[in-house]
C-alpha cells in the first residue's frame, strides 16, 4: 500500500503547501471555489487528513483550507505551545491562505483554542461552527474514555486504537464498511503519528488545557453568528451537552443522527447537510 497519508487524500483535488506560521512549518490543504470554508481538526494525531470524506462535497461550493495544527498530522510543533501562540498561529494562517474571512468549522478539542479565540479576534472570520466540543459549557472526561486514551498514548498499537474508535463512533463497523481501504490507511496513519514524540507532547497539552470550561460571559460576549453541531450518539461529549449551551447561549443545534463524535468520517451525506443547515442559518444572523 502507498503511504496511508496519500491513501487517504487519493483522487481529492486538493494541493498541498508548507508555510512558515508562527515559527511552525505548517502543512495545509487547499482546494475547491467559493467563499473560503476552514476546517480545523480536533485532538488527533492524523490532523486534517480524516477530513477527506466531505471535501469532494464541501469543495463544490466553498474554497477549503484544511491545516494540519502545529504538532500534528505533518505540522512541526511550535516552540512554546500555548494558547497565546496558538492564536498568533491561526491568525498568520488566515492571513496566509484566505482572501476574505473564512467561515470556521472547529471540532472537539480544537473548539476549545478557536473559540477562545473568536472571543478575542472574531474579526478575523465570518461565521463560526462549533462541532462536538468540550469547553463551551461544563465538562468532565468520561471515565471510560480517559482510560482508554491513556492506553493508547502509552501504546498506539491496533489493539488499543480499537478500543479508542469503538468509543468514537456510534457505530464502527457500519463506518469501516463505507471505504475500508480508507478506514484503514486512516488507522494506520494515526497509530503511526501517535507514535512520534512532538505529537504524544501536543496531544498530552491539548486534553487539559481544550477540555477546561470557557466562562460564561466569555461565551456571550461572542457576537461572530454562531451555530453549534453535533452527532447524537457522541460518547466523547454527548449532546447533553451542545443543547444546554444551545439553550444557554441562543446558539442553533444542528444534529446528525446515527453518529458519534465524528460524523463526518461516519455519516459524511448527513454532516454535509447539517453543516449546511449550519452555514444557511449563521448567513441569516449575518444579514439581519
Amino acid at each position: 500500500m502507498d503511504h496511508p497519508r496519500e491513501k487517504l487524500l487519493d483522487g481529492l483535488a486538493l494541493t498541498e503547501r508548507r508555510l512558515e506560521l508562527a515559527g511552525s512549518s505548517t502543512v495545509v490543504l487547499e482546494g475547491g471555489d467559493g467563499p473560503p470554508l476552514l476546517l480545523l481538526h480536533g485532538g488527533i494525531e492524523s490532523g486534517g487528513a480524516y477530513w477527506a470524506p466531505v471535501v469532494s462535497g464541501l469543495a463544490q461550493s466553498h474554497r477549503l483550507v484544511v491545516p494540519d495544527i502545529p504538532g500534528l498530522g505533518e505540522s512541526e510543533p511550535l516552540a512554546r505551545l500555548d494558547s497565546g501562540a496558538w492564536a498568533d498561529w491561526f491568525a498568520e494562517l488566515v492571513q496566509s491562505t484566505c482572501p476574505e474571512e473564512p467561515t470556521l468549522i472547529a471540532h472537539s478539542l480544537l473548539g476549545n483554542l478557536a473559540t477562545r479565540l473568536v472571543t478575542r479576534r472574531g474579526d478575523l472570520l465570518r461565521r463560526f461552527v462549533i462541532y462536538g466540543a468540550p469547553a463551551i459549557g461544563p465538562y468532565r472526561m468520561p471515565l471510560g474514555l480517559r482510560a482508554v486514551a491513556i492506553r493508547f498514548a502509552l501504546r498506539p498499537n491496533e489493539r488499543n486504537q480499537e478500543r479508542f474508535e469503538r468509543r468514537a463512533f456510534h457505530d464502527l463497523d457500519r463506518a469501516r464498511r463505507r471505504d475500508p481501504e480508507w478506514f484503514e490507511a486512516w488507522s494506520a496513519y494515526s497509530r503511526a503519528r501517535a507514535a512520534v514524540p512532538h505529537c504524544k507532547r501536543t496531544m498530552r497539552w491539548l486534553i487539559p488545557h481544550c477540555t477546561k470550561e470557557i466562562p460564561g460571559d466569555h461565551l456571550h460576549s461572542i457576537t461572530l453568528p454562531t451555530a453549534l453541531l453535533w452527532g447524537r450518539y457522541d460518547r466523547f461529549v454527548s449532546l447533553d451537552h451542545g443543547e444546554a449551551a444551545s439553550a444557554r447561549l441562543g446558539w442553533t443545534l444542528h444534529v446528525v443522527d446515527d453518529a458519534g463524535h465524528v460524523p463526518h468520517v461516519e455519516q459524511p451525506e448527513a454532516f454535509q447537510r447539517a453543516l449546511g443547515a449550519a452555514l444557511t442559518r449563521t448567513s441569516a444572523v449575518t444579514r439581519r
